[in-house]
This record gives structure tokens, sequence and C-alpha cells, in this order.
């Protein structure tokens, strides 16, 4: 063998060889017959062995040539065969998504809509590896999906935002009963209180980051709610939760006009999502449930009373 082959010549030795001419070729192919003749001469140079004898008379296969089209043939139909199972995986996706995602998220939006996305797409499994919200680092290459509770000021990888959770303040009416209301938000310091990081909390034009001496520190919200309906401080919440049906009565929102920053909610992801299908099925599925009327969250409340940024950009990123 000599120089590398040029793998567009082969399919044009397979039409040569089949159609008999070179005129014939051209025409089954849609190009000049130079170009089929240059192609061949090509192709027998860098394999160093005539495959066609040329006369006045027609073309003649050489004992080389015969040698060689079965595995040009067989070749062609790999490449047909491969091309037709990339196209079936690109309009029915299978295999695994690997999902990185905070429990509370994880538990209160993503379980309740997946048999939704499982019976659409059957063929695809998904694996989700609970995180810590408060997670700041790069996800593993192996992960295709990581959820992020923060948008990352610098990151390698493709981020696609999704509407933020509206958050308020709620205590329990045992817990005011006895410790009294704050009537202001510096006075939360004095309070019993959980939660994590800084309570960062705006009133129009003015922002205020009260210094809180947390009572339990834990970062998933549902620790929270729970240890707030049970009387043991002021907690801040995702609204949705303090609002579902079940929480009832048991809690009374604080200092009502001052509003927490939200959760932002954004996914990151390698690469672009048109070349890996499954990842692409996903975000489709994702799209219609997370701060829709579809959204697992939303009960019977407004979108817009829930979720912040509804029309912010989908996607960023390299």
């Amino acid at each position: 063998m000599g120089k590398q082959v040029d793998l567009n010549d082969i399919p044009i030795f397979v039409a040569v060889a089949r159609a008999g001419t070179l005129n014939a070729a051209a025409k089954e192919l849609h190009v000049p017959t130079s170009t089929v003749s240059r192609a061949l001469t090509r192709l027998e140079e860098r394999i160093g062995l005539m495959l066609i004898q040329r006369s006045p008379k027609g073309l003649l296969m050489t004992d080389a040539g015969r040698g060689y089209l079965p595995a040009c043939k067989r070749g062609l139909r790999t490449l047909r065969d491969g091309g037709e199972a990339l196209r079936m995986q690109n309009d029915d996706p299978r295999g695994l998504i690997r999902i990185s995602c905070p429990l509370s998220l994880a538990r209160d939006v993503l379980a309740p809509v997946l048999l939704h996305f499982i019976k659409e797409h059957p063929k695809l499994r998904i694996e989700i590896e609970p995180c810590s919200s408060g997670w700041d680092r790069e996800p593993r290459e192996d992960v295709d999906v990581f959820f992020k509770l923060r948008t990352p000021k610098d990151s390698s990888k493709r981020v696609r935002f999704y509407p933020g959770t509206a958050r308020g303040i709620f205590a329990s009416p045992e817990y005011l009963s006895e410790f009294g209301t704050p009537n202001g938000p510096m006075q939360l310091a004095t309070h019993r209180c959980i939660g994590s990081g800084l309570w960062k909390l705006t009133k129009g034009s003015n922002t205020v980051v009260p210094e809180i001496e947390f009572h339990v520190v834990a970062s998933d919200p549902g620790i929270h709610l729970t240890l707030a309906m049970k009387g043991a401080g002021i907690a801040v919440l995702p609204v949705w939760m303090a609002m579902r049906p079940e929480v009832g009565d048991q809690l009374c929102p604080v200092l009502p006009d001052w509003k927490p920053a939200p959760i932002s909610v954004c996914v990151l992801s390698s690469g672009p999502t048109k070349l890996n299908p499954k990842v692409r099925f996903f975000f489709a599925f994702l799209d219609r449930y997370f701060g829709t009327e579809l959204d697992p969250r939303l009960g019977k409340n407004r979108t817009k009373d829930l979720f912040t940024d509804l029309h912010l950009p989908v996607t960023a990123g390299p």
C-alpha cells in the first residue's frame, strides 16, 4: 500500500465498476467525467496498483480491482449502516443520562415529572446523583446534566437558564406568639433563624443583609420547612413550598414587604446540545415544565407569584 487513500475516491471506484464506463459513472454520481477519471487515477497511484484498465474498447477490471472491489463495497455498506444507526439515535436516542442535582430539586421538581419523560423515551435511562445546593465546582466529565442553584461566575460548560424561584420569610404562629414578630429585617438577628449563607433582603430600592447567627444551619429547604412548621424558628423558604396545601395555616409570612433574593436555577452541559441527542431531548422536556403551567411546584398558584425571570434567554457559554 502506498500513500494514505482518500476515502472520497472509494465510492467513485465502486460506481465505475458498477456502471462499466467513466461517463456512466459520472452521470450516476452527478459529477463531470474528468472528476471520475482523476479520482480513479489518484486511488490507483495511492495504493500502487492498477484497478481498471482503460482502452478504446472500454474498461477492463484487473485482478487487483476484482480483489479490491468487495472490500470497498463492504466498507461503504458499513458506513451506510453506521450513518443509519446515528440517524436513528438522533431521532430516538438511547443510553444513559447522568444527572447531578441538588436533593431538593431532584425530589420536588424532577421526580414528579420524570415518569412522563420515561414514557416518551423508553430507551433512555436516568441516573440521578444528589449534590449539595452550594457545591460550586465544575461537574465531572461523565455527568451529562448538572443543575446549579446559582449561576457560575466562570465555567467551560454551556449554561442553560431556567426561571428562578421566588422566596419569602416564614415562621409558625406558635413561634411568633412566643417570641414576637420582627418589625424590620435587622431584628432578625435577635431571633432564632434557620438556614445558611447570607439573607439579602430587598424592599423597593433598599437592600439589607442582617447579621444572623443561625440556630440551625442546613442547605436543604425541606429541612428549613419542617423546622419552621414545628416552631423552631424563622426561615427563608421558596414561596411555592410555604404555599403547599399540606402546609395550610402552619406558617405565617414574616416581613412580607422584604423579599429575599430568589433562587436562580441553571443547568450545565458539555458541548452543543444539538450534537448530543439524549441531552437535547431532556432539555426540551424540561422546557415544558420548569417555570410553566405544568411545573409540579405550581399547584393552584400563578407562575408569576412563584417564579422570577420567566422570559430570560435559555442558553449561554461556549
